[in-house]
């Protein structure tokens, strides 16, 4: 359960009573008994429901829904949107695998838990309505009370299915099960189109007021947000969910009240101790770490996505998980300080240190065999050309320095001057960059099997060294367990998303201002510097904003590239990008266009792997089918 506000002892335990009370099966959950009817009927009483249901937000629960089911869809939107791979070994967490190659069937263990834990969020929701109801009728709670409950509820339960929608919905939206506090479980069918019903639950919630009192909670900002959201991929309804977003840019809230926009730098949005500081983050799934609870509070969805170096060397420890993709990370290649919107960066990619060992320093005298690797300073060379790694060959090279003897060395490796987006190197660790206070970032001893799933290291959710202890568990397996809580909803994406509304209505220099407002303070942020003089940048970061005249927004064709583009490098890492491509229709076209440069790099982890046209959404679990002959598998 996530702490929306201090409660007392006896209204947690009503919320753990009614959280172990759902079954693992969707099928199974309406509590309807006494316990609801007299005992939960009162505010405190659906107030504890209510936080059951918000508690869900992060995909956890004791019910056995750890990482399979995180709502940052670090699998479903990152590593399925092809701007991630699962990283670590082959061998670790295999049912990663097929939904990473595109070959996953009905069976595949993810794709139930990631359902039941969505239908168990829907139940907690539903238990909460019938005891509102209740509560109206005995006349516990003010109607004032009941608004806002009602409220809450029903904009909560409108995300959950979206959430399932966005994973099993069919092009013509059926596909899911909808269920209300009405339903009858054991005659829920999915092959009606719900989307109505989905869209009327946001509607409500949207209507809630701004100011909550409190961080934890959804507001009319949150709910405009997500209504805007639903409306553009359900019902590609750009009109009605521009005015949304604009409302929200102009006078939109934080759940507390406080003011939103975009924050002066892009690092300070993924700082663990800023999460509900900064402007940025419009609503933040709240995290808590050394409470008690083992963990489950925490960021247990993401624990597993930490660099693998251990010793201390880097944070958590543990496991290798979720790598950025090299196409990820050549698409930050600038030139005059613009994106290359052709996708022609991949024929030049960004040079990077894979297959190269951690390097030594050269000594002179000491004797370097055949695959050696040595480090260099050469005084010489122009200042952004001063780390060079080298490999021997000829075994027994006593003292040969590298420089004056180069026939008898190969260069192997050497940081890349290319131009690039600064937010590269807040998304991505990479090989020579500083990982944030944790050192530079040395390379393959970073990495669990680099021939895998290459050189790269995931970034925006990591702790900082000095927050270890405070804003991380203690005394579990990993210190992956954080209170960096996940950001659902950023400032800088309701920007684009209005951009969006704003090309498909052929807006198109507004779409540009919103655009080059998230470009400008990309341009703005600190990036990162060099260890050695802690002034120079650690990579050549070139960022401009687009032109008033000319392309890309002399036409809404061009126009939809510069803005896909934006989301891609703004967003990269959180969750976002398969579902983007769903949206725009191209899913099936750009995945397989990634998906046959990343396999040339890395084909053991694209083994069998091809993108068909029913690749846009996900088989239903055929536990659920088998569980309720009502549900119709969706491919």
């Amino acid at each position: 359960m996530k702490k929306l506000r201090s409660i007392g002892i006896f209204t947690l335990l009503l919320v753990m009573a009614v959280a172990n009370s759902c079954k693992e099966d969707f099928l199974e959950v309406t509590p309807n008994g006494a316990l609801d009817g007299q005992v939960l009927a009162t505010a405190q009483g659906v107030d504890a429901l209510l936080i059951g249901a918000y508690a869900m937000l992060d995909g956890v629960s004791s019910n056995g829904f750890g990482w399979e089911a995180a709502s940052s869809n670090w699998v479903y939107g990152s590593i399925r949107g092809m701007e991630a791979n699962k990283g670590t070994d082959a061998g670790d967490q295999p049912d990663i695998n097929p939904i990473q190659t595109f070959t996953e069937t009905a069976t595949n263990p993810y794709l139930d838990i990631k359902f039941r834990s969505v239908y168990e969020a829907i139940s907690r929701c539903n238990s909460a309505m019938i005891v509102l109801i209740n509560a109206e009728s005995k006349g516990t709670v003010t109607a004032e009370q009941a608004t806002s409950f009602r409220k809450q509820i029903r904009l909560l339960r409108g995300w959950y299915h979206f959430e399932a929608w966005r994973m099993w919905s069919k092009p013509d939206g059926t596909g899911i099960p909808y269920l209300d506090e009405t339903t009858d479980v054991a005659s829920a069918g999915n092959i009606e189109d719900y989307r109505p019903q989905i869209i009327a639950d946001l509607t409500e919630g949207s209507t809630l007021p701004d100011n909550m009192g409190q961080i934890g909670r959804f507001n009319g900002t949150v709910g405009k947000v997500l209504l805007a959201k639903a409306l553009m991929q359900m019902n590609k309804d750009y009109a009605a969910a521009r005015t949304l977003l604009e409302t929200v840019k102009t006078s939109g809230r934080k759940p507390d009240g406080s003011a939103i926009g975009l924050d002066p730098l892009y690092g300070d949005i993924f700082d663990a101790a800023k999460r509900n500081t900064s402007p940025e983050n419009i609503y933040v799934i709240q995290y808590s770490v050394n409470d008690g609870s083992g963990g489950w509070n925490a960021g247990w969805g993401e624990v597993l996505n930490f660099p693998y170096k251990g010793g201390g060397g880097s944070p958590g420890g543990c496991c290798g998980f979720f790598q950025p993709n090299q196409e990820l990370v050549n698409s930050y290649k600038t030139v005059g300080g613009l994106p290359l919107l052709d996708n022609s960066y991949n024929a030049d990619p960004l040079i990077t240190d894979q297959g190269v060992p951690v390097a030594n320093t050269w000594a002179a005298g000491t004797a370097y065999g055949v695959g050696a690797i040595v480090t260099i300073t050469d005084a010489s060379a122009a200042a952004n050309r001063q780390l060079k790694a080298y490999r021997s060959l000829v075994a027994g090279n006593t003292g040969n320095n590298p420089l004056t003897s180069p026939a008898q060395w190969a260069l192997q490796w050497e940081e890349d001057t290319d131009p690039v987006d600064p937010r590269l190197d807040w998304a991505v660790g990479r090989r020579g960059i500083p990982y944030l206070d944790w050192g530079i970032h040395t390379g393959q001893d970073w990495i669990r099997d680099q021939s895998y799933a290459g050189p790269f290291s995931p970034k925006k959710q990591v702790y900082k060294k000095a927050q270890e202890g405070q804003l991380t568990e203690v005394g579990n397996w990993t210190a992956g367990w954080t209170a960096n809580g996940y950001r659902f909803i950023r400032y800088a994406d309701v920007l684009l998303m209005l951009a969006e509304c704003q090309i498909e209505t052929n807006q198109l220099a507004d779409a540009r201002t919103n655009i080059n407002l998230v470009r400008a303070r990309a341009a703005n942020s600190a990036g990162f510097v060099k260890e050695a003089d802690g002034t120079t940048d650690a990579a050549n970061y070139v960022i401009n904003e687009y032109p008033a005249a000319g392309a890309p927004f002399d036409n809404q064709a061009n126009a939809r590239l510069a803005l896909r583009m934006e989301r891609k490098l703004e967003l990269a890492m959180e969750g976002h990008r398969y579902f983007d491509l769903q949206r725009w229709g191209i899913a099936q076209a750009e995945l397989a266009r990634i998906l046959a440069y990343e396999r040339t790099l890395r084909p053991t982890a694209y083994t069998g792997a091809s993108v068909g046209a029913e690749d846009v959404n996900f088989p239903l679990p055929q536990r659920q089918i088998e569980l309720n002959p009502n549900l119709v598998q969706n491919r």
